[in-house]
């Protein structure tokens, strides 16, 4: 497992009341041994003006599970803070109600940059989009 402290999905949710993530309803929903899963609905927080998912918040989702990975592998996680210094996204199909999940996995684990996979996908489980983050570890 690459995960410190030994994370849950409860313990991840309650650090973000008050924020973009809790207004979008982002909810950690699995640690495995070397990905977490977060879902977000599509309503109409997360949807564009033409009825779909709008790719900003499919990058919010994206951001936020490649960030909080990158604080789990921390040592020392109240430390330590990641920050995202590069993004990028390609959206690949429509979700136009339900719940996406996004799953991220690590690319490079390096000890101040990281690299981080993350594939969402709707309730069908066709892929919706794929991301990559880079992050930067500061103490």
């Amino acid at each position: 497992m690459i995960w410190k402290n030994n994370p849950t999905p409860e313990g991840i949710n309650s650090f973000h009341q008050s924020t973009l993530v809790n207004h979008l309803d982002i909810t950690f929903t699995e640690v495995g041994p070397n990905y977490l899963k977060a879902t977000m609905p599509v309503d109409e927080r997360t949807k564009q003006p033409y009825g779909v998912l709008h790719g900003g918040a499919s990058v919010a989702l994206a951001e936020t599970l490649g960030s909080v990975a990158s604080v789990l592998i921390q040592e020392n996680p109240l430390k330590t803070k990641s920050f995202g210094v590069e993004i990028n996204a390609n959206h690949v199909r429509s979700a136009k109600s339900g719940l996406v999940t996004g799953t991220v996995s690590p690319v490079k684990i390096g000890r101040t940059l990281q690299v981080w996979n993350i594939e969402i996908h709707d309730e069908e489980g066709e892929l919706c989009c794929v991301s990559r983050l880079t992050t930067m570890i500061k103490s």
